[in-house]
């Protein structure tokens, strides 16, 4: 991680979109030439993020999602901005729709079915490569143009040594379980069937 002064922060956000932020100020921004940069701050002043920064965890995940060929942002550069308390990375976004926005967006009872499968079978080989995603939901799942499925906000994940337990992975569908008219899109059957029992992927839809 690099340190990077108000003066040259500034100049990078210069002309960028809010995209999310609160009232402590911004948390991702679309910069001018379409690459964005998350913040973040440490909430307390004990904590895991004091040795492993948000940040370095994001650009951690990213290179261990891409070499297991999982589409993810693609970490230009992980920097400090001391000024503003902050920490960022900078990142090509995954190209995309979130599954989110297609159901949003109207699919037919067919293509549902047939993404519904793809998405679980995607999950599933997940927590097979031991991959916890804390923030799993429809908004953080993109279908890239050349038709996977992709992680983004993706300093959540967690990489075990083995293949997820039968606790880690009824664990990691809490969050969706708790969103209405996403919850049905999981299908326990498929994601906490013993090790062995493979989702064959469907087909393109």
């Amino acid at each position: 991680m690099h340190k990077l002064d108000l003066q040259a922060y500034q100049t990078l956000r210069s002309g960028a979109q809010v995209i999310e932020a609160d009232k402590l100020g911004d948390k991702v921004l679309r910069l001018a030439d379409g690459t964005f940069l998350k913040l973040f701050r440490r909430k307390r002043l004990i904590s895991s993020a004091a040795v492993f920064p948000y940040a370095e965890r994001f650009a951690h995940n990213a290179a261990v999602l891409a070499a297991r060929g999982i589409p993810c942002p693609r970490v230009i550069a992980v920097f400090r901005v001391t000024e503003l308390k902050r920490d960022g990375v900078h990142y090509h976004p995954l190209p995309g729709i979130t599954l989110r926005e297609l159901v949003r967006g109207g699919l037919s009872t067919e293509q549902t079915a047939r993404l519904r499968e793809r998405f679980n079978a995607f999950v599933r080989g997940l927590h097979d490569q031991g991959l916890y995603f804390r923030s799993l939901h429809l908004g953080n799942v993109v279908l890239t143009p050349d038709d996977r499925l992709g992680l983004i906000d993706i300093s959540d994940v967690r990489v075990h040594r083995k293949a997820l337990s039968p606790f880690w992975r009824a664990r990691n569908l809490r969050r969706m379980e708790g969103i209405e008219g996403e919850r049905d899109w999981l299908d326990r059957e498929i994601l906490l069937a013993p090790d062995g029992a493979r989702a064959a992927p469907a087909a393109p839809w």
